[in-house]
């Protein structure tokens, strides 16, 4: 099982925080010579005026060149790429000094990946710096990836490079989601609950008892499914001095504007092989969590509840087996309200039947199943006081 690590922690503020303007100039006088293109765009559907950015206009037609086993960082490229809120976040970094920490810097290589997809004219470009870069962080090249594992060892090296803590808090607000842990005692009064973040849910897609959970509304539900810790799982309890049977639960406290999900479709067996689910597992285009959890599940209060409704954004999907497969992503355009498929270099627009081929078949665990999904808020806020107090 791919297990997904916490975030948290804050960066320390500097003083005197550099602005990024020399790196994004050639992308700026585009959108100036575009404007009028941008504006038609933008009065066709007035909604989209406050998100609307030139990435997402110019990003669904640009593919990724496959260096060698790199599919997986392609895919998660394209939708940080055709995330408009994250896209502001990158153009308001702080351009390196040095040449050498210009080379070590994600965010920076990041952003002059995203500014050459958007002016050039080729239909895909080469991620080659930015792979390069990467490697300088111990993210191997030509090695095949776990794209939720990928996801955040990205997100993490982003958090980590950003130098302004304004934007630190925005890139959390975006996509961190705060949970409560609350572990009970079952002999005695005795409480434990403790606020984590995390970057994913990881969903199993198994219950218990190996049966197959065939929606997301039940991955979801089953997750936060209170589970007694009894046997070697028992706690021990400062009240009763010694160790009892303990209720665990969890409840959801914030979600953020962009949620991910990790459909945990990779398992170990008894022989320490792992293997892949590849059963079918529908999920919807549009997700309520006031309508999938119980009030016990929640911890949130009325104003934060009622942000929780989602619209599917994007989808990481996975082909083939454990040892050998391939990944591309499905992706809807903000400004369009299309589907694009983005396979490295190849970028179609596709239809929501061919999204939902990625539900998976139980006969063929080698085809395209959903792995990572990206769900994005239907009514935008702004960011939620209650996510600082988790960090």
């Amino acid at each position: 099982i791919f297990l997904m690590g916490q975030v948290s922690g804050r960066q320390e503020r500097s003083k005197k925080p550099e602005v990024a303007l020399s790196e994004t100039m050639e992308a700026e006088i585009e959108v100036q010579n575009n404007k009028k293109e941008i504006e038609e765009v933008k009065a066709k559907n007035p909604k989209l005026t406050s998100v609307f950015g030139v990435a997402d206009l110019k990003n669904e037609a640009v593919g990724l060149y496959n260096l060698g086993q790199t599919c997986c960082l392609n895919s998660l490229l394209q939708v940080f790429f055709m995330n408009i809120r994250f896209t502001g976040i990158l153009r308001r970094i702080t351009v390196p000094s040095s040449a050498a920490q210009k080379r070590s810097n994600v965010p920076y290589q990041m952003l002059l990946l995203l500014e050459k997809m958007q002016c050039g004219k080729c239909k895909a470009v080469c991620p080659r710096d930015l792979a390069y870069c990467l490697s300088e962080h111990r993210v191997k090249l030509f090695v095949q990836y776990d794209a939720a594992q990928l996801f955040l060892t990205l997100w993490n090296l982003l958090k980590k490079q950003i130098r302004k803590p304004e934007l630190v808090e925005e890139l959390s607000d975006l996509y961190t989601i705060c949970i409560q842990e609350h572990l009970a005692c079952q002999k005695c009064s005795f409480e434990i609950k403790s606020n984590s973040t995390m970057l994913t849910l990881p969903l199993p897609v198994l219950d218990a008892n190996s049966h197959r959970l065939s929606t997301l509304e039940d991955c979801l539900q089953y997750f936060f499914l209170p589970e007694e810790l009894t046997g070697q799982n028992m706690c021990f309890c400062q009240q009763c001095g010694k160790k009892t049977t303990f209720l665990q639960s969890m409840r959801l406290v914030h979600l953020p504007q962009t949620l991910t999900l990790h459909l945990k479709r990779f398992c170990f067996e008894r022989s320490s092989r792992t293997h892949k689910l590849g059963h079918f597992l529908q999920f919807p285009q549009e997700l309520n969590f006031r309508e999938v959890l119980t009030e016990d599940q929640c911890q949130a209060d009325d104003s934060e509840k009622a942000t929780w409704q989602y619209e599917l954004f994007a989808v990481v999907a996975h082909s083939g087996s454990t040892g050998f497969g391939h990944y591309c992503a499905y992706i809807r355009s903000l400004t369009e309200c299309k589907w694009y498929c983005f396979n490295d270099s190849e970028v179609c627009q596709v239809s929501w039947d061919d999204v939902k081929c990625t539900y998976g078949r139980s006969s063929l665990n080698w085809r395209e199943t959903a792995y990572l999904l990206f769900y994005m808020k239907k009514h935008p806020q702004q960011p939620c006081p209650g996510v600082s107090e988790c960090l």
